[in-house]
Protein backbone atom coordinates (compact mmCIF):
# COMPACT_ATOMS: atom_id res chain seq x y z
CA UNK A 1 0.00 0.00 0.00
CA UNK A 2 1.26 3.76 -0.63
CA UNK A 3 1.11 6.73 1.32
CA UNK A 4 0.29 9.00 -1.11
CA UNK A 5 -2.57 8.71 -2.66
CA UNK A 6 -4.27 10.53 -5.74
CA UNK A 7 -7.63 11.92 -4.62
CA UNK A 8 -8.84 12.38 -8.25
CA UNK A 9 -8.16 15.11 -10.36
CA UNK A 10 -6.51 18.04 -10.00
CA UNK A 11 -7.25 21.85 -10.87
CA UNK A 12 -4.92 24.14 -12.70
CA UNK A 13 -3.85 26.96 -10.47
CA UNK A 14 -5.24 30.17 -11.84
CA UNK A 15 -2.76 32.69 -13.05
CA UNK A 16 -2.00 35.64 -10.86
CA UNK A 17 -2.81 38.80 -12.56
CA UNK A 18 -1.64 40.97 -9.97
CA UNK A 19 1.34 42.09 -11.84
CA UNK A 20 -0.19 42.34 -15.38
CA UNK A 21 -1.29 46.40 -14.26
CA UNK A 22 2.63 46.78 -13.99
CA UNK A 23 3.58 45.23 -17.48
CA UNK A 24 0.79 46.97 -19.45
CA UNK A 25 2.31 50.48 -17.09
CA UNK A 26 6.33 49.36 -18.28
CA UNK A 27 5.43 49.00 -22.69
CA UNK A 28 3.16 51.91 -22.21
CA UNK A 29 6.08 53.76 -20.68
CA UNK A 30 8.32 52.07 -22.97
CA UNK A 31 6.69 53.19 -26.56
CA UNK A 32 5.83 56.83 -24.76
CA UNK A 33 9.79 57.18 -25.10
CA UNK A 34 10.68 55.41 -28.20
CA UNK A 35 8.20 57.30 -30.63
CA UNK A 36 8.97 60.82 -31.82
CA UNK A 37 6.24 63.20 -32.70
CA UNK A 38 5.69 65.24 -35.73
CA UNK A 39 8.19 67.94 -35.21
CA UNK A 40 6.52 70.30 -37.31
CA UNK A 41 3.07 71.34 -38.13
CA UNK A 42 2.03 71.84 -41.81
CA UNK A 43 1.53 74.70 -42.75
CA UNK A 44 1.48 74.51 -46.50
CA UNK A 45 -0.25 71.95 -48.49
CA UNK A 46 2.13 69.26 -49.73
CA UNK A 47 0.65 66.73 -52.01
CA UNK A 48 3.86 64.70 -53.11
CA UNK A 49 4.66 63.67 -56.75
CA UNK A 50 4.80 59.24 -57.58
CA UNK A 51 7.72 57.67 -58.35
CA UNK A 52 8.91 54.40 -59.19
CA UNK A 53 12.57 54.37 -58.21
CA UNK A 54 11.68 54.94 -54.47
CA UNK A 55 14.97 54.71 -51.84
CA UNK A 56 14.44 54.88 -48.24
CA UNK A 57 16.69 57.31 -46.47
CA UNK A 58 19.23 55.46 -43.35
CA UNK A 59 19.34 58.15 -40.85
CA UNK A 60 16.47 59.87 -40.55
CA UNK A 61 17.39 62.01 -37.76
CA UNK A 62 19.89 63.70 -40.22
CA UNK A 63 17.52 65.14 -42.14
CA UNK A 64 16.23 68.57 -42.55
CA UNK A 65 12.90 68.91 -43.90
CA UNK A 66 12.02 71.75 -46.36
CA UNK A 67 8.25 72.08 -47.41
CA UNK A 68 6.92 73.86 -50.21
CA UNK A 69 3.09 74.26 -51.40
CA UNK A 70 0.43 76.57 -51.37
CA UNK A 71 -0.60 77.88 -48.21
CA UNK A 72 -3.25 76.51 -46.19
CA UNK A 73 -4.29 80.35 -44.93
CA UNK A 74 -4.72 81.70 -48.54
CA UNK A 75 -6.28 84.85 -47.37
CA UNK A 76 -3.39 85.77 -45.59
CA UNK A 77 -0.53 84.66 -47.53
CA UNK A 78 -2.27 84.06 -50.62
CA UNK A 79 -2.13 81.43 -53.38
CA UNK A 80 1.29 81.43 -54.58
CA UNK A 81 3.79 78.89 -53.39
CA UNK A 82 5.70 79.64 -49.92
CA UNK A 83 8.20 77.98 -47.85
CA UNK A 84 8.25 76.55 -45.02
CA UNK A 85 10.82 76.14 -42.15
CA UNK A 86 10.33 74.46 -38.92
CA UNK A 87 7.55 75.99 -37.97
CA UNK A 88 6.99 79.23 -40.02
CA UNK A 89 7.07 80.69 -43.40
CA UNK A 90 10.00 81.97 -44.74
CA UNK A 91 11.39 83.65 -47.85
CA UNK A 92 14.08 81.92 -50.12
CA UNK A 93 16.99 83.96 -48.58
CA UNK A 94 16.16 82.44 -45.25
CA UNK A 95 17.52 79.23 -46.16
CA UNK A 96 20.97 79.19 -45.27
CA UNK A 97 20.45 80.64 -42.12
CA UNK A 98 17.92 77.88 -41.52
CA UNK A 99 20.92 75.29 -42.90
CA UNK A 100 23.32 76.57 -40.95
CA UNK A 101 21.13 76.70 -37.01
CA UNK A 102 20.64 73.30 -38.51
CA UNK A 103 24.23 72.41 -38.75
CA UNK A 104 24.68 74.15 -35.60
CA UNK A 105 22.30 71.87 -33.30
CA UNK A 106 24.21 68.77 -34.36
CA UNK A 107 27.17 67.02 -33.55
CA UNK A 108 29.96 67.78 -35.50
CA UNK A 109 30.81 64.35 -36.94
CA UNK A 110 27.16 64.52 -37.97
CA UNK A 111 27.39 67.47 -40.26
CA UNK A 112 28.84 66.01 -43.38
CA UNK A 113 25.94 63.49 -43.21
CA UNK A 114 23.29 66.14 -43.15
CA UNK A 115 20.74 65.63 -45.61
CA UNK A 116 18.45 68.30 -46.82
CA UNK A 117 14.83 66.99 -47.97
CA UNK A 118 12.66 68.94 -50.31
CA UNK A 119 8.76 68.26 -49.66
CA UNK A 120 7.57 69.71 -52.83
CA UNK A 121 3.66 70.17 -53.61
CA UNK A 122 3.02 68.21 -57.11
CA UNK A 123 1.67 71.75 -58.52
CA UNK A 124 4.69 73.72 -57.43
CA UNK A 125 6.19 75.89 -60.43
CA UNK A 126 10.21 74.83 -60.79
CA UNK A 127 11.05 78.36 -59.85
CA UNK A 128 10.74 78.11 -56.29
CA UNK A 129 12.67 75.04 -56.04
CA UNK A 130 15.52 76.22 -58.29
CA UNK A 131 15.78 79.30 -56.15
CA UNK A 132 15.41 77.05 -52.59
CA UNK A 133 18.57 74.77 -54.33
CA UNK A 134 20.43 77.66 -55.21
CA UNK A 135 20.55 78.92 -51.81
CA UNK A 136 21.52 75.34 -50.39
CA UNK A 137 24.41 75.49 -53.39
CA UNK A 138 25.82 78.56 -51.23
CA UNK A 139 25.77 77.06 -48.20
CA UNK A 140 27.44 74.28 -49.29
CA UNK A 141 24.43 72.13 -48.47
CA UNK A 142 24.86 68.98 -51.80
CA UNK A 143 22.99 66.12 -49.99
CA UNK A 144 19.72 66.89 -51.65
CA UNK A 145 16.61 64.57 -51.37
CA UNK A 146 13.19 64.85 -53.15
CA UNK A 147 10.42 63.22 -51.59
CA UNK A 148 8.19 61.48 -53.16
CA UNK A 149 5.44 59.25 -52.66
CA UNK A 150 5.75 55.32 -54.35
CA UNK A 151 3.61 54.44 -57.15
CA UNK A 152 2.65 51.05 -58.34
CA UNK A 153 3.99 49.30 -61.09
CA UNK A 154 1.78 47.03 -62.76
CA UNK A 155 3.71 44.04 -63.82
Amino acid sequence: MSRFKDKGKKEIPSINTGSLADLVFILLFFFMVISTMRESNPLVRVVMPKATEVHKLEKKSLVSNIYIGQPFNVAALGTESRIQLNDQIADVNEVQAFILAEREARNEVDVPFLTTSLKVDKDTRMRIVTAVKQELRQVGAFRINYSTTRAQTAF
